[in-house]
């Protein structure tokens, strides 16, 4: 990995406190999902994944290949997505569950294991070789990401959001502990 890279790459602590922000996150927008009638959530929508609850779905899907790319374990996923997702109350434990799972795991990882390179194969194809410490940071972006576009659809329903922003979590959490 080039100096440039590296340098630009969160630290142990960061990434700890990306995870938690990650948790503290899918926890709000769990919270306004679930504070709709379960039809409005799962209303087709002009999104990649047709749905709130499926998007989230997706995002679940992909921090479970992850966890499984670091563990060094097969995930048995064949897309990004499952065909249909799980009840909303399942799915949010299940998020739940994973995200203290990824919160543990940076808290104890070492310098040496934050740059352990893992050697994987893409669900759409090809090899990919990341170091732990990339994964999470893929997986924090990732879910930022798709929660933006769920956001979106809870603007739709005429929800009004509450902030899931990195400034939020660290004026809110970070600096009040």
């Amino acid at each position: 990995m080039s100096d440039a890279v590296s340098d630009a790459l969160p630290t142990s602590k960061h990434l700890r406190m990306l995870t938690r922000y990650k948790a503290w996150a899918n926890e709000i927008i769990f919270s306004m999902v679930a504070s709709l009638p379960y039809e409005e959530a799962i209303r087709p929508r002009q999104t990649p994944f047709g749905n709130m609850v499926h998007t989230l779905n997706h995002v679940y899907v992909i921090d479970a290949v992850f966890q499984a790319h670091m563990l060094g374990r097969e995930h048995g996923y064949t897309a990004r997505n499952t065909p249909d997702h799980p009840p909303l109350d399942e799915l949010r434990n299940a998020v739940r569950i994973l995200d203290a799972w990824y919160v543990d795991f940076s808290a104890a990882l070492t310098a040496d294991e934050l740059e352990r390179t893992v050697h994987f194969e893409f669900i759409g194809g090809g090899h990919g070789a990341m170091t732990c410490q990339e994964m999470i940071f893929h997986v924090v972006n990732h879910g930022s990401y798709h929660r933006g576009f769920v956001s979106g659809m809870l603007y739709q329903a005429g929800i009004t959001r509450k902030a899931t922003d990195l400034t939020v979590f660290i004026r809110d959490v970070v600096r009040t502990h």
